[in-house]
């Protein structure tokens, strides 16, 4: 009586293909990992220059920038002061007010720095001033 030949791959062969998809996986991983880094970068100045927009609209409408006590919120919320919010045309976001790529606020003050009338920026991924890098402010910086 003759058995029929088994098929099938052994140990080895299973080892082998394992250790090669571990090194592709450590050759690619890394580059994929690091354009996660740089889209959030390219996020994050994109919401920048989206709410600057808004910020000039508003100007337009009310005719000064929101103020520090006010900040980004009134983008989205009618002021409290009453002499100007019959000029309030906003909401001017779409949406609600967005934070930055790691989940962070954006900054607003009055003014900004080199003669800009404000201030819009996100401190970055650490979520603290200055850094270098990713970690580095992102936007229409303060003055220092």
């Amino acid at each position: 009586m003759q058995f029929g030949k088994q098929q099938g791959f052994t140990l080895l062969e299973m080892l082998v293909v394992l250790v090669i998809i571990g090194l592709l996986a450590g050759l690619v991983g890394p580059m994929i990992f690091g354009n996660v880094d740089k889209a959030k970068v390219q996020t994050t100045d994109f919401q920048i220059k989206m709410l600057k927009g808004s910020i000039g609209t508003f100007y337009l409408d009310i005719g000064r920038y929101p103020t520090n006590e006010e900040g980004l919120v009134v983008l989205s919320t009618p002021p409290n002061d009453e002499s100007i919010k019959p000029f309030w045309k906003g909401p001017y976001l779409e949406e609600a007010l967005p934070s930055d790529a790691w989940h962070h606020p954006y900054q607003y003050s009055i003014p900004g720095s080199n003669g800009k009338p404000f201030a819009l920026y996100s401190f970055g991924a650490d979520g603290q001033p200055g850094g270098a890098d990713y970690n580095a402010d992102i936007g229409y910086l303060p003055p220092r």
